[in-house]
């Protein structure tokens, strides 16, 4: 039996992209042929609770790195799955090195941060001292090869088919049409590019799900612009978020610093049309065909103009999204990295 650790969270109403990653792949893998370790701060996925050969370290108020590499010591890992940029991810490769454990490293790179310059020193090392390394999107991989010379397997997020499928749908939907934007408001998202649609489109309805640093300032412009068609939906659950998405006619996505946004996926899948900006080049969206990737501001806002005027495009595009959605299956995502986690053991113990 392969053991794996892995410094993510099972938290069940965790909603971090990272966590629910991990979440997704160890539910899904073998429990006859993976043991797996985790942690979990509060109510934790009752699927990974159920699962067999699977424990929850908890995670507490003080003390954690040294609790939990304590545990590592004790309990040495076939695999050391996602590492982060955290004190317990430096203890645990300085342990590895030291104590020359046979310990693989696995990688999941899901920041694009690496096209807008260098990545930070501890997600670097992380990279580079791993025996493995999976990007979540074509273009990470290339980048991965291009800027830091180092091969990278792809394998998508996929899509969680409890929470995304597309609406009951007998045909072109007429009323008033509805735009979607979900995901964390920091700056590089640019809600207030949201904001400013709903000011240049009244008739049209705009609703914002998410919470962060920029939640209060694009409050107040909204307010300022007496923009009224606009509604603040908050922190939603994934349930909540499917429920939204599937009551809305396009999903609008901003924002210019992304790895592999899985919020883009989870609209495809209910059937929803994006508009969003080539620049992180998400596979997740086919360009012209189940929606629009743009270069620019201008792009963006006439993009969106289009879509909100044509009910037949939505509908088609929509449709198509729902089928190009079927390719992100969980099932089928979690064989594969099955496969990569077993390769990467097999080669850490002949090295």
């Amino acid at each position: 039996m392969i053991t794996i650790f892995t410094p993510s969270f099972a938290d069940a109403a965790d909603t971090n992209a990272q966590n629910l990653s991990s979440k997704e792949i160890v539910a899904r893998l073998d429990p006859q042929r993976f043991r797996v370790t985790m942690l979990h701060d509060e109510v934790a996925d009752p699927r990974i609770v159920a699962r067999s050969n699977t424990t929850l370290l908890p995670w507490r108020k003080r003390g954690n790195t040294a609790r939990i590499a304590w545990h590592i010591v004790r309990h040495v890992p076939d695999i050391y799955f996602f590492p982060r940029e955290g004190p317990l991810d430096v203890t645990f490769l300085r342990l590895r090195r030291f104590l020359r454990w046979k310990t693989a490293v696995v990688s999941y790179v899901v920041s694009g941060g690496l096209y807008n310059g260098p990545y930070s020193q501890r997600r670097e090392r992380n990279i580079r001292e791993s025996d493995l390394v999976i990007a979540n999107n074509t273009y990470l991989a290339e980048l991965l090869k291009e800027k830091l010379e180092i091969e990278a397997t792809v394998i998508h997020n996929g899509i969680d088919r409890r929470y995304f499928f597309p609406p009951p749908r007998t045909g072109a939907q007429q009323g008033k049409v509805t735009v979607l934007y979900a995901g964390s408001m920091r700056p590089y998202k640019r809600v207030p590019l949201v904001v400013g649609a709903a000011v240049r489109w009244p008739e049209v309805r705009f609703r914002i799900a998410g919470v962060g640093e920029d939640d209060k300032a694009c409050k107040t412009l909204a307010r300022k612009l007496r923009c009224r068609n606009v509604e603040f939906l908050g922190h939603l659950s994934l349930a909540d978020l499917g429920e939204q998405m599937r009551s809305a006619d396009i999903f609008f996505f901003p924002s210019v610093i992304e790895g592999h946004p899985q919020v883009l996926g989870q609209a495809a899948a209910c059937g929803l049309p994006v508009v969003a900006m080539k620049v992180y080049r998400p596979d997740y969206v086919v360009d012209e065909v189940t929606g629009y990737l743009c270069d620019t501001d201008d792009e963006l806002s006439g993009r969106l103009e289009l879509l909100i005027h044509r009910l037949e495009l939505r509908c088609a595009m929509g449709q198509a999204a729902v089928a190009h959605a079927n390719k992100f299956d969980w099932d089928v995502i979690a064989g594969k990295w099955q496969e990569e986690l077993e390769e990467a053991v097999a080669k850490r113990q002949r090295s």
